[in-house]
């Protein structure tokens, strides 16, 4: 993801900024997003998903 920088006269026009921002992030943009801040604050976690599969 490319890192812009926006700068703002008052914390509500940096707010409505923001949430425009994450808005337009595509489907796979938050996926690789939350898999990055996953990988980065819980290394050892094990993926969820795995205990709702069926063998």
């Amino acid at each position: 993801m490319e890192r812009v920088v926006f700068k703002t006269n008052s914390f509500k026009q940096a707010d409505d900024w923001d949430v425009k921002q994450h808005n337009n992030l595509s489907l796979e943009e938050r996926w690789r997003i939350a898999r990055a801040l996953k990988t980065r604050l819980h290394p050892k976690a094990k993926d969820v998903r795995e205990c709702h599969q069926t063998r």
